[in-house]
């Protein structure tokens, strides 16, 4: 038996019809079963949600949901990139006149995206003329922009949770603590629909903590953040919760194929966490014998030391990452015109595993052998699928839990 929550809310902008029939439904039930339904009722976990919709999520887009090749946007946090989400729109296949469903998940917080993705501008405009922080999605075809809040595994496997989601033609993960979506998403039918969707090559994108749950391999954040400072004294601090736990090359949670060997940061300059994101890269690189049999790598690593990566992302800043019809994978940095800050993208490998890696010790990695490269030009593009072929920006090593050079920002 299927128990409807009583907390979901409807659209802002319509009848809360959601909320009647949902009643309706629970007085039937209970009409028709008296104290014995409540019975069963108490004894299942309530799967409290909120649902908020703006536009007309009853219009059924005459776009395909399967797309031929996968999207994803990978955001650093702050103000949103508002021509991020214009082109995932696209990327979707949504044009003017073919309807379409943009839905957000989060474990917190409210309907705050929905005006911002759907609308032009304040006043509820939809006209092609789009203002400055806005997204202007109805104008570019989208019939609905829908929140979820997912506070719970309860609602993770609620039926009309996964409904609205399994129907949306783009998926936006919104900022917050990664460590919920990974206790309460992780593992459970949320999980596997965003699988489906991904399978659909449905466009994909996270901000902040909906960016750190994108990567192959994830920090989790299960007892809270963690410092550069932090995290190159002892990698193995009770804050380096990283997933999966422990370590795994089957992944993290959702884990697009492009990002299989990565793991991905936000806020990157702003809150100086270069020097964490070296230290999670260096986490996942498996022990192996060095010059003179030294022991080069941190224990519980999976990875080689040349196929472990990083992608670090400035505040205000977005990576758009996409198959190519040839089957190459690229991308583009794009931020806003109104950003204060470089707005850089960073991605991380290390060419010699470390040579001390060990719970309580400061992190050593060999001079020169943690390469750095820069994205800050929105003109140019990464080939994500071989590094090499981007310019090296910076080379740096790691002594006794500091990084040489100390800001290669």
């Amino acid at each position: 038996m299927v128990l409807f929550p009583l907390q979901n809310t409807a659209s802002r902008r319509s009848t809360s019809w959601y909320k009647t029939a949902i009643v309706l439904l629970a007085l039937a039930f209970s009409t028709a079963f008296g104290p014995a339904f409540s019975a069963a009722q108490a004894k299942q976990p309530k799967a409290v949600y909120d649902y908020y919709a703006e536009g007309n999520p009853d219009v059924v887009p005459t776009v395909s949901q399967s797309q031929p090749h996968p999207s994803y946007v990978l955001m650093g946090g702050g103000p949103d990139v508002d021509d991020a989400f214009r082109w995932m729109i696209q990327r979707a296949g949504v044009a003017p006149g073919t309807g379409g469903r943009l839905v957000v998940i989060r474990a917190s917080g409210d309907d705050g995206y929905n005006p911002y993705i759907f609308y032009s501008g304040r006043k509820s405009a939809i006209d092609s003329v789009v203002r400055d922080g806005w997204v202007g999605g109805a104008a570019l075809g989208l019939s609905s922009v829908e929140t979820l809040v997912i506070p719970s595994t309860a609602a993770a496997n609620d039926p009309f949770v996964n409904t609205v989601l399994a129907r949306a033609n783009a998926v936006w993960i919104a900022g917050g603590d990664q460590a919920s979506y990974i206790r309460y998403w992780k593992g459970q039918a949320l999980e596997a629909t965003l699988n489906g969707l991904m399978q659909k090559n449905v466009p994909i994108g996270g901000t902040s903590a909906g960016l750190a749950v994108l990567g192959g391999f994830d920090f989790a954040a299960l007892n809270g953040t963690v410092t550069s400072v932090q995290a190159l004294g002892n990698p193995y601090n009770s804050y380096m919760t990283l997933d999966p736990n422990p370590l795994s090359t089957v992944g993290g949670f959702i884990a697009p194929p492009v990002l299989a060997n990565t793991i991905t940061d936000s806020h990157l300059d702003s809150r100086d966490r270069m020097g964490r994101l070296i230290t999670f890269v260096s986490r996942l690189i498996g022990t192996y014998p060095g010059a003179g049999q030294q022991e080069l790598g941190c224990p519980g690593g999976v990875l080689g030391n040349h196929t472990a990566r990083g992608i670090g992302i400035g505040v205000e800043a977005a990576l758009l990452v996409q198959r190519n019809p040839d089957f190459t994978y690229s991308g583009r940095r794009v931020t806003n015109i109104s950003t204060t800050t470089e707005s850089a993208v960073y991605f991380i490998n290390v060419t010699q595993g470390p040579t001390v890696c060990a719970a309580g010790k400061p992190l050593d990695v060999p001079t020169s052998s943690v390469v750095i490269r820069k994205l800050a030009n929105s003109a140019a593009a990464i080939n994500l699928s071989d590094w090499s072929g981007f310019p090296i920006h910076q080379s740096v090593g790691v002594v006794a839990g500091s990084l040489l050079p100390a800001n290669p920002y």
